[in-house]
This record gives structure tokens, sequence and C-alpha cells, in this order.
């Protein structure tokens, strides 16, 4: 009678898995730019980000109208969805794909 050792090590099992999903896949990355004299606060930018990046400002531009800002601490998170570009009426923010290396 023959008996195969049948263990497997987690340096190997880590190396198999690696073989078989190969690489993690890179999470796109995104800049947001704001024409702040544009918007008139419709909030659809910040409400529908996939991501939370943005929020309602504090301050507001000379027609009185609170414009989006990136929340503090998201300043990398936005994945260049393009959510915001599409769903602003007023064309008054748009992003810009980061090419991380």
């Amino acid at each position: 009678m023959i008996m195969i050792d049948l263990t497997i090590n987690e340096k190997q099992l880590e190396r198999t898995e690696r073989k078989l999903l190969g690489p993690e896949p890179k999470v796109p990355r995104g800049q947001v730019y704001i024409i702040t004299e544009r918007c008139k606060e419709c909030g659809f930018c910040w409400t529908f980000c996939p991501m939370d990046v943005l929020e309602k400002s504090e301050l507001s531009n000379v027609k009185g109208y609170h414009y989006p800002r990136v929340k503090d601490g998201k300043e990398t998170a936005c994945i260049n969805c393009e959510t915001c570009t599409l769903i602003c009426p007023e064309f008054a923010i748009y992003t810009e794909r980061i090419d991380e290396e």
C-alpha cells in the first residue's frame, strides 16, 4: 500500500491562489474638479456619489449657492466613475483619471 502526503503549507497555498486568481485588480483613481460658479446646489453629486467623496460646502458662490467639496480624508477615494460628471445638470463638476505607477 502506498501512502501519499497531501498536506500543503501556507506558502504553497498562497502561491497556488495567486496563480489561480491572478494579480489583484487595480482600483482606478480620479481627481475631482469643481467649477464653483456654475453650481446651483442641486445636491445630485454629493447624494449619488457611490464612494461618498463629496459633501455640501459651507462656502457659496457669487449666486449664493453652496457648491460641493471633497470630504476631509476622502481626497484619494474617488474612483473616477464619473457619476458626478454625468448627473450634474450645470456641468459644474468633472473628474479626471489619475494614473498611478
